[in-house]
């Protein structure tokens, strides 16, 4: 009967939001290190310490470009000679997961500041951890969420529309994997794991009416490089809804699988996204979930421009011999597990088939 909830502190989605930085900064700490993604960072660091002038004492740090323990390390040591009160996260995922991570080490505030909308990395108070060659290792489970997560969608419109789509793959596993780990019995994120609330299966069943209802139109409009109602209520999907229903409903064999296809080195060029929706194919052929339910995914996943083949994902030879390597090592985790359907390696490995076969035919 027991159940428990997790969330940053707080959420502002806004346009012209990065202006207003110094304003939510102030409440958190007065000596930050900002952690910013390398190809962001001649835009931003130079003008957002002028910005916020003599009323901090800022550091600013380039992201390394993977989120390994080694970059994780680096950046806390940098957190600590600086003595930061607070770390803020300019970037996609890797960037604020390191930033959330050397915050956690260091005891500082966590501001989260995303660039693209591609993942629900945020919100979450989960860190994946790589090595340094971009093979997954492990993912930590912090005490606490960010303080605040900060969304400008002038600066996610910005980024190409591919990342933004990618979010829409990603977002779109939130409720199937949510209906898994209830089916399941299985736990949740939050402070060991319980089992998920009413309202975080009402958030992720919202997360999945709202991608399905706008994400073609977000899609067109982010192309033209404008911000419509569609597109924000999208970045929210992406980030916000999405990230609250994974961390308190739990995920299951669509991440369990794009972890798995991280020991592939043609993989590596793939987006977190992009690798995630070709799971979420699988997870509803290993659940035997209905041929209307697979079909429509397929074909809103192909309007969209998401992978829905093991050749959109680059994987083009010896594809038996990679398939059954991926299987293996999706049955090695946890997240996998996390649904009724039996699952070993011998299930994966035609789950993954199926649904490569179910692509190619859509």
């Amino acid at each position: 009967m027991s159940r428990s909830f997790g969330s940053p502190g707080r959420y502002v989605q806004r346009r012209g939001e990065i202006s207003r930085l110094g304003e939510h900064l102030a409440d958190l700490g007065r000596q930050p290190l900002f952690l910013v993604d390398a190809f962001l960072y001649d835009r931003y660091a130079e003008s957002l310490g002028k910005g916020l002038g003599s009323d901090f004492q800022c550091r600013f740090e380039k992201f390394g470009g993977e989120c390994s323990d080694r970059e994780i390390a680096r950046v806390t040591k940098i957190a600590s000679d600086h003595g930061a009160d607070v770390i803020v996260g300019i970037g996609g995922g890797k960037t604020l997961d390191t930033a959330k991570m050397a915050a956690h080490r260091t005891n500082a505030r966590m501001l989260a500041v995303p660039s693209i909308a591609s993942t629900d990395a945020p919100t979450s108070a989960v860190v994946v951890v790589y090595t340094d060659e971009g093979v997954l290792q492990e993912a930590h489970n912090l005490p606490r969420n960010p303080d605040l997560v900060l969304v400008d969608p002038d600066v996610i419109v910005a980024a190409p529309v591919r990342f933004l789509m990618a979010g829409v793959g990603d977002a779109l596993a939130t409720w199937y994997e949510a209906r898994a780990n209830f089916d399941a019995g299985t736990l949740n994120y939050i402070s060991g794991g319980f089992p998920a609330t009413r309202a975080a299966l009402a958030i992720a069943r919202e997360c999945h009416a709202v991608i399905l209802e706008q994400a073609l139109m977000a899609k067109q409009a982010a192309e033209a490089g404008v911000v419509t109602r569609a597109v924000e209520d999208i970045i929210e999907a992406n980030t916000l809804l999405s990230g609250l229903g994974f961390e308190n409903c739990g995920v299951s064999a669509a991440h369990g699988i794009h972890d798995a296809l991280t020991v592939l080195p043609e993989i590596h060029g793939v987006l977190h996204g992009e690798k995630v929706i070709f799971g979420v194919l699988c997870l509803l052929v290993l659940e035997n979930r209905p041929q209307a339910e697979i079909e429509e995914t397929l074909r809103f996943c192909r309007s969209l421009g998401l992978p829905i083949t093991l050749a959109d994902l680059n994987i083009k030879e010896d594809v038996r011999a990679k398939v059954r390597r991926v299987a293996e090592a999706a049955v090695k985790g946890k997240i996998t597990h996390a649904t009724r359907a039996p699952v070993g390696v011998e299930e994966i490995e035609a789950a993954i088939l199926a649904a490569d076969a179910l692509g190619r035919a859509a």
